[in-house]
């Protein structure tokens, strides 16, 4: 094949039938119409001479060599962006994105807070906040489709060496009770009391919950133990649940600091046990870092950490570097 035998229009294309699941959804999400969807891919698959879907289900399920394009498609497309971005960058801020990843604490609670600051100074940059679970956001940045983030989780294994991992802050995880339970009249609870607790929580697989138990157990307090009275898909919505009276929780201290103001939660203090966990700041330091990334990271990240590592940001995006 001496010509590239497709566009950026056609992987584009594909990406979206592959995210949307079928070619009338991908159409709607592109705003095309979805005749012109089935025609850029009969086209696609002519000029590869391979299938690139099977459709003999409902849903369009990519073949082998569709999936090994759409892998393919994806870094081209986001390199294409990159490009794009950076030549944005020659106007100096006047203009330009900048796209930042977190976890769902970090993105609900820390994050905007930075961005606000952000805006202040550099009002002509668009700021996007992409909040997904530790091991999506990890790859967004390892793929280049996020400048920077900060998480609560651990970086997948196979992106450890890819990634920048440096510790930024660390966030201390408080167990909450309604103000008119028995236990939040006392100073402190002991280990023993959390088994007669009802506990609210996010799910088993969630980065917090996983954080819980670890350092639960390394305290001796078996979670098994602990009677979960029901599993929220957010942390609002916890929050509500306990200020209802319906149980405790253990959510980060970011997330109440007005409930806390206003005494609608106690924050109990556990006897000898202290859970939390330590926040990190990821980039991938073999991708472009725009002017928009690095006048938030020389400027805004510091302003919110705990952690000395940021008193150099020089380390941030130098390859190979990796502090924990």
């Amino acid at each position: 094949m001496s010509d590239i035998p497709f566009t950026l229009d056609q992987l584009r294309i594909l990406k979206a039938i592959s995210t949307e699941g079928s070619f009338k959804r991908a159409a709607d999400s592109l705003y095309v119409s979805q005749p012109a969807v089935s025609l850029q891919v009969q086209n696609l698959e002519k000029q590869l001479n391979v299938p690139l879907f099977d459709r003999g289900g409902r849903r369009a399920q990519l073949t082998e060599a569709g999936h090994l394009l759409l892998s393919y498609g994806e870094r081209i497309i986001s390199l294409c962006q990159e490009t794009c971005r950076a030549i944005e960058d020659l106007q100096n801020l006047q203009g330009g994105t900048l796209i930042v990843g977190a976890s769902q604490t970090t993105g609900t609670y820390l994050i905007p807070r930075m961005i606000g600051l952000f805006r202040e100074k550099y009002s002509d940059v668009s700021v996007q906040l992409q909040v997904h679970s530790t091991r999506r956001t990890s790859w967004a940045v390892a793929n280049g489709q996020v400048d920077l983030a900060i998480i609560g989780g651990e970086v997948p294994t196979e992106l450890q060496e890819t990634l920048n991992i440096i510790p930024y802050a660390d966030d201390e995880l408080a167990l909450i009770l309604p103000p008119n339970h028995i236990l939040a009249q006392e100073e402190t609870i002991h280990k023993e009391d959390l088994y007669k607790l009802n506990f609210i929580t996010l799910d088993s697989q969630s980065t917090i919950r996983k954080v819980i138990d670890k350092v639960l157990t390394r305290y001796e307090i078996n979670p098994k133990r602990l009677k979960i009275e029901m599993e929220l898909n957010s942390i609002e919505a916890i929050k509500n649940a306990v200020q209802s009276g319906l149980g405790a929780a253990f959510v980060s201290t970011t997330a109440i600091e007005k409930e806390l103001e206003m005494g609608v939660l106690h924050q109990a203090k556990i006897q000898d046990v202290n859970i939390g966990r330590t926040l990190a700041v990821i980039v991938n330091p073999s991708r472009y870092c725009s002017k928009a990334a690095e006048a938030f990271s020389q400027e805004i990240l510091p302003k919110f950490s705990t952690r000395k590592e940021f008193a150099n940001l020089d380390t941030l995006y130098k390859s190979g570097v990796e502090i924990k």
